[in-house]
């Protein structure tokens, strides 16, 4: 068995031990919380309240309860039914947000790379002069700035005073708002990221005798500081990408967009305990697999690296 196949093995338990701690935390706290899902519902009797908890096995003990779900998660995949949208499986809710957060996410977060890789590239090289101090003052601009803040105002702008744009992200020209504040921020990060590290490598000792034996500046930028200025770009992109795919809660609250953002803010405010499960255990999943993916990259990008 090679290395990297030994180490991808480990990741993977360490992966699902990590699964399992998110779930465990997440389901005795949530229960913990006074109150529960049924209470607010309009005129329910000490019967009918007794009624619905036996339905979907709330009377059962916690310690049954916790066992029957992990159970039913990593056997069957699993979730349950949503018990505030009646007649809908967890599993059915999650899938259908996750197909406008997906698109949302993966548009706006290729887009960050892409952007962010060339304002780098072209800060690093044009250093201490305009160009560079240009972008450093803008990128800080938006680093600083909360998404809240952004998605209000490109609101206010162009759907409310230019009316350029629809507000609701419902529609498919909606989305162009909410990739753009969700695209913002990691642009930013990404580009000042691209700056400091190809700075760097362009000043190791292999890129100055490339220069000396004449070597094309685009042949050095391209085929040498540019590849190997990515590894911290790759390190942080994995995890922005989970982070950006499962939807940010407030940029789809602040645009109606149907993503599993909004979803999981309504079934926090509904006490809706399969729901919040779900969500959490999906989210979870997906930053642990990226993080995975984004170490195995380093050995596509850099192949000295040991994976161990």
């Amino acid at each position: 068995m090679s290395k990297t196949t030994a180490y991808i093995i480990k990741r993977l338990v360490l992966a699902i031990l990590t699964v399992w701690v998110v779930v465990t935390v997440t389901f005795f706290v949530m229960h913990a919380v006074p109150g529960g899902p049924f209470l607010g519902e309009k005129a329910v009797t000490p019967e009918v309240l007794a009624a619905l908890e036996a339905k979907y096995g709330l009377d059962k003990p916690l310690i049954e309860q916790y066992f029957t779900y992990l159970r039913d998660v990593f056997t069957r995949f699993d979730f349950g039914p949503s018990l505030k949208q009646r007649g809908q499986d967890v599993i059915d809710i999650i899938a259908t947000g996750m197909k406008t957060s997906a698109k949302l996410g993966v548009i706006a977060a290729f887009s960050a790379l892409a952007v962010g890789v060339v304002l780098g590239s072209v800060a690093a090289l044009r250093r201490n002069r305009f160009i560079d101090k240009f972008i450093m003052v803008i990128t800080t601009a938006f680093v600083s700035m909360p998404s809240f803040i952004m998605g209000s105002l490109l609101l206010i702008v162009f759907a409310v005073k230019l009316q350029l744009l629809p507000a609701n992200g419902a529609a498919a020209n909606g989305l162009i708002l909410p990739i753009i504040t969700l695209a913002l921020y990691p642009t930013a990060y990404i580009t000042r990221l691209t700056r400091s590290s190809m700075l760097d490598v362009l000043g190791q000792d292999y890129i100055r005798t490339a220069k000396a034996k004449g070597v094309s500046g685009m042949k050095i930028i391209f085929g040498h500081a540019l590849k190997n200025s990515l590894i911290p770009v790759i390190t942080y992109f994995g995890p922005m990408l989970a982070y950006i795919v499962t939807g940010s809660l407030v940029v789809e609250r602040i645009f109606s967009v149907p993503g599993i953002g909004r979803a999981f803010v309504n079934s926090i405010i509904n006490r809706d305990y399969p729901l919040i499960m779900g969500t959490t255990i999906i989210l979870a999943a997906l930053i642990v697999i990226m993080n995975l993916v984004s170490d195995i990259l380093y050995k596509v990008v850099d192949p000295r690296i040991n994976l161990e």
